[in-house]
């Protein structure tokens, strides 16, 4: 065979090992293309959602995930990596925690706004505020669809239970407009306190307004809702005809408004932290 010839069947050998590995006598394998992982982008790493918290980092989380102090939705999670939704129920040591920043905002509440956050009942005080923050608030208490005044939002689990703890709770301060005028013996029955059905009804403080008729009251309570202020004066034969949230502890109406919100300043905040 001459050399020429060599040549070309040197290159039809080389042309057919085109596409083929013949290392070891293997067949030719083709490369698998990595297939991506689908992700859900409504659950987030536990981790992470504890350190979005502000509670702790990342890697500190993990240790507390480690060790068994979170639980989620009541079950105890050890499990690294482990994904949840954001509306699940996240605790640390019993305490529930939130991804969410802390927001806090207060509202100068006008009449004809329910207080709740249920839809399909007309117009709500989560209306007033849905531009306020991205954060999920909740109103702190209550006040009646015609009453107006200051109403707290938070998603601050803290904040709130300083409101709900019957101890020692947050005094707020209302005036109030009756249809006639308070009998001084019936104010006293206030300030002292006095049983409704067995029940003992008191209140931080109860006064005439100066300067105003003795229709106009200023009470002081601290439960997170005003029906012990209708139970009183509907109990005492007195209806009233406006009911207003003047303060709640330091925070006033002052540069709010009525229908408009703020920011609780980090000075205000503070101060209600520590009461």
């Amino acid at each position: 065979m001459s050399k020429q010839q060599g040549n070309k069947g040197n290159a039809r050998n080389t042309n057919a090992s085109k596409g083929r590995n013949f290392s070891k006598g293997k067949p030719f394998e083709k490369k698998k293309t990595q297939q991506k992982v689908s992700t859900n982008p409504d659950t987030i790493r536990l981790n992470k959602y504890i350190a979005n918290s502000g509670m702790c980092s990342r890697r500190e989380a993990d240790e507390h995930i480690a060790i068994g102090l979170v639980t989620v939705n009541g079950k105890v999670v050890t499990e690294m990596g482990y994904k949840v939704k954001i509306d699940d129920d996240v605790r640390y040591d019993g305490r529930r925690i939130s991804p969410e920043k802390k927001a806090y905002v207060l509202l100068n509440k006008p009449k004809g706004f329910a207080t709740t956050t249920s839809e399909g009942k007309g117009r709500t005080v989560m209306d007033l505020v849905s531009n306020a923050t991205n954060a999920k608030i909740k109103p702190i208490g209550r006040l009646g669809r015609n009453s107006m005044g200051l109403l707290l939002f938070t998603n601050d689990d803290t904040i709130v239970k300083k409101f709900t703890n019957s101890k020692n709770g947050v005094p707020r301060l209302f005036h109030i407009e009756l249809d006639k005028n308070l009998k001084f013996e019936d104010l006293k029955k206030i300030q002292e306190g006095f049983k409704i059905q067995g029940k003992l009804i008191s209140v931080e403080e109860a006064s005439y307004i100066d300067g105003a008729s003795k229709k106009e009251i200023g009470l002081k309570i601290k439960n997170t809702g005003n029906t012990i202020i209708r139970t009183i004066f509907e109990h005492l034969n007195y209806n009233i005809l406006r009911l207003d949230c003047v303060a709640i502890a330091h925070l006033t109406k002052k540069d709010i408004p009525r229908g408009h919100w703020k920011h609780l300043t980090e000075q205000e905040l503070n101060t209600l932290k520590m009461l």
